[in-house]
């Protein structure tokens, strides 16, 4: 088992075009062809991370937050990020990351972990993304299922919680002056998997030459965007759900806005720094937004419609690293996974 297919698998999850544009996850440092050896899951590639994972022979860490962000003009150790990476180097060790693409996404997503840990359930993406794409392909009739149950195998025709969705319209085409009756299949498909959806095509077409067209679609993606909106199974109150919180996501203080004298039923989420989303936030009509990196005086935002609750960015992503050891040792047995036991939160509170 190599490093490439850990990558691989992941990026079945989180795909990366689903990073944002500012991001740098993916392969930062190291072989991929390498043998994967072990696993180290983590927030932050320090220089104690990496010695970690040396000690624990793993040679590949999978980190959510990218430890290069810009381009390193030198490497020469004179900050904390050059020195990790020449360390990587040293140790033989790959770093990958999994950033923003696993922000984005619905299932195994940073923000279903968060919602978890509070014990929100009908959950859904607080602001769903335009990342779906349409195929119509043109096929004879007796071709069109083999067709249709291709593209559904490559993962077209989900929408949500739905599956296997397709339009069909049984119409005249005309070739070379003749016609002939010829079926007209639609699908959606999130733009992620365009590549094996249009491989799909190929094999369920069996040798003919289908003429198709693909178009992106002002649809929102259910599945795919930023932060988490879910319910409470019993509504609390402000102070008491603010302390259940503290507690869930062992945060070591809770910045917040006002209490407004309303319960605590429909909560938005999103880790690390969110405060784009609180426009979102207010008109899903969640009663509170948790979040993190918020500034003075972005806290007058809320306005008296919603509480503003800060938990940290540490703190509001650290389950992150559950998250990364259960997803990779549950299809992986050829390799010790571990979760970091270094705490990389540069914050201290005292």
């Amino acid at each position: 088992m190599k490093i490439k297919d850990v990558i691989q698998y992941l990026e079945q999850l989180a795909p990366p075009v689903y990073q944002a544009s500012y991001d740098n996850a993916g392969l930062i440092v190291g072989d991929a062809q390498q043998e994967a050896k072990g696993v180290l899951c983590c927030l932050d590639s320090t220089e104690a991370i990496v010695e970690e994972a040396a000690d624990k022979g793993c040679n590949l860490i999978v980190a959510h937050h990218p430890i290069v962000f810009k381009g390193l003009k030198s490497l020469t150790g004179r900050n904390y990020v050059e020195r990790v990476v020449i360390q990587a180097i040293k140790h033989d060790i790959a770093i990958y990351a999994i950033h923003t693409n696993l922000d984005s996404v619905y299932h195994k997503g940073v923000n279903e972990k968060i919602c978890e840990k509070i014990g929100l359930s009908h959950t859904q993406i607080l602001a769903p993304t335009q990342s779906l794409k349409k195929l119509s392909v043109y096929v004879p009739p007796t071709h069109s299922e083999q067709v249709r149950q291709a593209l559904f195998e490559a993962g077209a025709g989900t929408l949500g919680q739905e599956q296997g969705l397709s339009y069909a319209s049984l119409g005249v085409g005309t070739k070379e002056g003749q016609t002939g009756a010829e079926v007209k299949l639609e699908v959606f498909f999130p733009l992620a998997i365009q590549a094996q959806v249009l491989a799909a095509l190929k094999k369920g077409a069996d040798g003919l030459e289908l003429p198709y067209e693909l178009l992106p679609v002002e649809n929102r993606n259910p599945l795919v965007g930023s932060g988490m909106l879910g319910q409470l199974d019993q509504p609390m109150k402000e102070e008491a759900f603010l302390k259940h919180l503290k507690k869930a996501m062992e945060a070591n203080i809770i910045r917040h806005t006002a209490l407004r004298g309303n319960k605590i039923e429909t909560v938005a989420v999103c880790g690390g720094a969110g405060g784009f989303l609180l426009g979102a936030a207010k008109a899903r009509k969640a009663d509170i937004f948790i979040t993190a990196d918020y500034k003075y005086h972005e806290f007058f935002d809320a306005d008296g419609q919603i509480i503003i609750a800060d938990i940290g960015h540490f703190e509001s992503e650290q389950f992150t690293i559950e998250l990364l050891e259960a997803v990779i040792s549950k299809k992986f047995n050829n390799f010790a996974v571990y979760s970091t036991e270094v705490v990389t939160n540069p914050v201290h509170y005292l």
